[in-house]
């Protein structure tokens, strides 16, 4: 199979090298010119992705091939492709729009029946800002232009989400009151007209350092580790992101869709919604995916329906970084790139996911403009055992000025699985 992979910043590296570990041929674009030294030595890069096209081929070529988006923002050109015979997998308009605009991602999971928390949409900060000083309380702020920027209030006056919104870019703003309980995922493959089961559950560690009482503080990051399993999650799934399956249908939207959420007491609540291959969770996944990349591709664009093969247990990873993580260093000079080395050698390349990472010679180095390495993983039958796996994994790891959280995954193992199973979220 041939894979074209189309970005800004290789995101997906660790997928492409697994493809490569298959016998599939790839290659990549990146478009930001920050990042034309991510990977390299290590994956095929093109400086013009509609130049490969004729490389890939349309699906009545005969080569099999596949373009697969990483990012967000690009799905009005996914839909024009797929119209023109390509086989796509990543996105669609309509996910890029349930992404971006946090408002409307409510609306349509109201429209298919799934109940929400208040959430107020504004065209400007000036027009958030004004409603918070007439409404203060602890408010959730998303940016409709940036899908990662997310900013969680605790003062009780929102003053801090003020402040915020007084240096924030322009563009839409959504304000969502701060919910209590546990923050969870569901996610699933779509595959153009269904979603591939079995759905995932999974637990994301957004923040820099862990706090108090299973608690985070610091910057959100996106994430710095999950625990994932696709066990238990039917329920969850049947109530919430499934029943958005004929509108994903309706777009013709080929790829991965995940929604958090926070359950509690009076019930699953819908905070947003990501539709293309998140970074790392489509790492963490991996390992418990009992097919290779190439044969879940060919499963999502042929339909073929059916379970999706699977292993039992969960599997933690862990996000290993460097300083200036979790800002970026535009203007880094790659000689200030660090080595990457190990204590003893990698035991199974599968669990180890680079991520700004390049190849110089024999010796791999971090990318000093992101400072985000690698994740590493770990797969068991329990909780702990994922742990430790991906705990010693990470202690072979040796970077100049190295850090990562210890405890991914457990306040999941402490109380939040057993919170839901109690509240009926938890089928296992």
């Amino acid at each position: 199979m041939r894979v074209l992979g189309i970005g800004a910043r290789v995101d997906l590296g660790s997928l492409y090298r697994s493809l490569l570990r298959e016998g599939h041929e790839v290659r990549v674009h990146a478009s930001d010119p920050a990042f034309e030294a991510s990977f390299e030595g290590l994956v095929a890069r093109v400086p013009d992705w509609r130049e490969a096209l004729d490389w890939v081929g349309r699906a009545d070529s005969g080569t099999g091939g596949v373009v697969l988006f990483e990012k967000v923002g690009m799905g009005a050109t996914q839909d024009a492709l797929r119209a023109q015979g390509y086989r796509v997998i990543g996105g669609s308009a309509l996910g890029d729009r349930l992404e971006y605009d946090r408002g409307f991602g409510q609306r349509t999971l109201e429209a298919a029946g799934v109940p929400t928390a208040p959430a107020h949409a504004f065209g400007s900060a000036e027009e958030a800002a004004h409603w918070l000083r007439a409404n203060p309380a602890p408010m959730v702020l998303k940016h409709f232009d940036n899908a990662r920027a997310t900013f969680v209030g605790t003062h009780r006056s929102g003053a801090d989400v003020l402040y915020e919104l007084g240096r924030a870019p322009a563009g839409g703003k959504l304000l969502m009151p701060v919910l209590k309980g546990v923050e969870v995922g569901v996610g699933a493959y779509f595959d153009g007209e269904r979603f591939l089961e079995p759905a995932c559950v999974d637990f994301e560690h957004k923040r820099f350092f862990p706090g108090e009482a299973g608690g985070e503080m610091g910057e959100m990051t996106g994430e710095m580790g999950t625990l994932v399993s696709y066990r238990g999650a039917g329920t969850l799934m049947a109530s919430t992101l499934g029943r958005l399956a004929p509108v994903f249908a309706a777009a013709g939207h080929v790829g991965y869709v995940n929604l958090n959420m926070i359950v509690n007491d009076e019930g699953a609540w819908p905070l947003e919604l990501t539709c293309r291959f998140g970074n790392p969770g489509y790492a963490i996944l991996a390992p418990l995916q009992a097919e290779g990349w190439g044969a879940l591709f060919e499963r999502m664009l042929t339909r073929a329906g059916g379970p999706m093969p699977t292993l039992d247990g969960w599997c933690a990873g862990i996000v290993l970084t460097i300083p200036p993580f979790p800002e970026e260093r535009p203007g880094a000079d790659r000689a200030q790139d660090p080595p990457v080395l190990f204590h003893t050698p990698m035991d199974d390349p599968a669990h180890y996911h680079f991520s700004d990472m390049r190849l110089d010679g024999d010796q791999l180095h971090a990318g000093r403009r992101t400072g985000y390495a690698m994740v590493v993983t770990g797969r068991g039958d329990t909780i702990e055992a994922a742990q430790a796996a991906a705990q010693a994994r990470a202690r072979t790891v040796c970077i100049p000025d190295l850090r990562y959280r210890i405890d991914i995954g457990e306040r999941v193992r402490l109380g939040q699985l057993e919170t839901l199973r109690r509240l009926g979220w938890f089928d296992r």
